[in-house]
């Protein structure tokens, strides 16, 4: 029997190597190099034999592994842009830039900052709040794929990178607690799955970075009501007292890190840094995977939005 006749007797088409398609892909990767071998091998018998869908595009997934989550997707994530306030990374238009023209851009911040500056630091995040890194955060929070949290936490690790330089040598790093009944309904906190992967990521690439997780030394006491469906002010009012911080001396006299999946209107995160502050933390810093700007939130405001969160 030729090669052609052992390539359709193995299920291929003519021309096909022996052995089939999936014999072929195999025998040809051999010729590449050992190193990628078991890996290329693995990535084409299992979507091979067990095709699947990226849960974000719908487009097919290449590699095997428990991520639903296909490369164009998490590579087609990019970072900010845009000009951006300095104190809550809001992004600035035009007419604002002109207006306070005699600033570096460097240096300008958003009006709502300069009439009530916030008491954290600086809040960084990583890409705005659409398209692929919408579906990968909702994957996370509402279809409970805790895999997404991985290249999250990669986006989240990229943000807390910003702040390398400006923060002192050593952080303790706070996820935004979930109220108790509500984390036990999705089964984990989001927010915590991130910045675990964040820290691990940077203890890789930034070792001499000190960032220590405290994730317990804030709960949220209150059960507030969904952001989405609220007004700024009324934001601000259902945060009121939501937060709490049991061991003081944990954080006193120390900088901490609080991190999130998304920053909306920043209600949330004024709300845990003016709880920290009280206790005796020096500094606040904010650090978020995404960023929904302004726009986005008067359209959802307006009532053409569809999904809810818990971050505000």
């Amino acid at each position: 029997m030729n090669d052609n006749a052992l390539g359709i007797a193995a299920g291929g088409p003519p021309g096909s190597p022996p052995g089939g398609v999936v014999f072929g892909r195999v025998m040809s990767q051999w010729w590449r190099g050992p190193g990628r071998v078991v890996r290329a091998t693995l990535d084409d018998l299992v979507t091979t034999l067990y095709p699947t869908d990226c849960r974000a595009c719908g487009g097919p997934l290449l590699r095997a592994g428990l991520s639903p989550l296909c490369d164009r997707c998490t590579d087609g994530v990019e970072a900010q842009s845009m000009t951006l306030c300095v104190r809550c990374g809001e992004a600035l238009d035009m007419e604002g830039v002109r207006f306070a023209g005699q600033f570096p851009a460097e240096g300008l911040v958003c009006s709502p900052c300069r009439m009530v500056p916030p008491e954290f630091e600086r809040a960084v995040a990583y890409a705005v709040y659409e398209d692929e890194l919408r579906e990968m955060i909702h994957l996370l929070k509402y279809e409970r794929m805790r895999s997404v949290a991985k290249p999250l936490g990669g986006f989240l690790a990229r943000a807390i990178e910003m702040l390398e330089g400006e923060t002192g040598g050593e952080l303790l790093v706070v996820a935004v607690p979930l109220y108790p009944s509500k984390e036990r309904e999705r089964g984990y906190n989001q927010a915590v799955l991130m910045a675990d992967a964040a820290l691990a990521e940077l203890k890789r690439s930034r070792p001499q970075w000190k960032l220590t997780s405290v994730h317990g030394a804030i709960r949220r006491v209150k059960d507030t009501r969904s952001q989405f469906e609220l007004t700024p002010k009324g934001r601000r009012r259902n945060l009121q007292g939501a937060f709490k911080v049991d061991d003081r001396a944990a954080l006193a006299g120390r900088e901490v890190l609080l991190v999130d999946d998304i920053y909306t209107t920043g209600a949330t995160a004024r709300a845990c840094a003016q709880v920290l502050r009280r206790v005796g933390v020096t500094k606040v810093w904010v650090a978020t995977a995404s960023r929904a700007q302004p726009e986005m939130i008067a359209s959802w405001d307006a009532g053409s939005g569809t999904a809810a969160w818990d971050a505000g």
